[in-house]
């Protein structure tokens, strides 16, 4: 059974006007339903995820990233255990939504 939740988050870098944070999350943990007002690059590392967004699946394995367009929900499942980078504007801010 999935279980939601919101990923476990470490700050790995701030610059000026950007940030690099780590995200993970443990096999069958999904991430509470979102948008946020600014692109955002989300890079895998380790493990499988799949990232829901626009009605469409994408599997996401280790050295594959996805550009995250701004005001765009999504959401992201983890099929294993998995680690990511996810980079973004510092000043970007996110709304979450209750998952249907």
């Amino acid at each position: 059974m999935e279980k939601i939740i919101i990923p476990t988050v470490s700050v790995l870098a701030i610059g000026t006007d950007f940030a690099a944070k780590q995200m993970q999350a443990n096999a069958n943990e999904v991430m509470l339903l979102h948008h946020a007002n600014l692109e955002s690059i989300l890079f895998i590392y380790e493990g499988e995820c799949i990232l829901q967004m626009n009605d469409e699946e994408l599997l996401l394995k280790p050295g594959e990233a996805v550009v995250i367009p701004p005001l765009i929900k999504h959401q992201i499942k983890a099929v294993k255990d998995y680690k990511g980078i996810h980079f973004m504007p510092k000043d970007i801010k996110f709304e979450f939504f209750k998952n249907v």
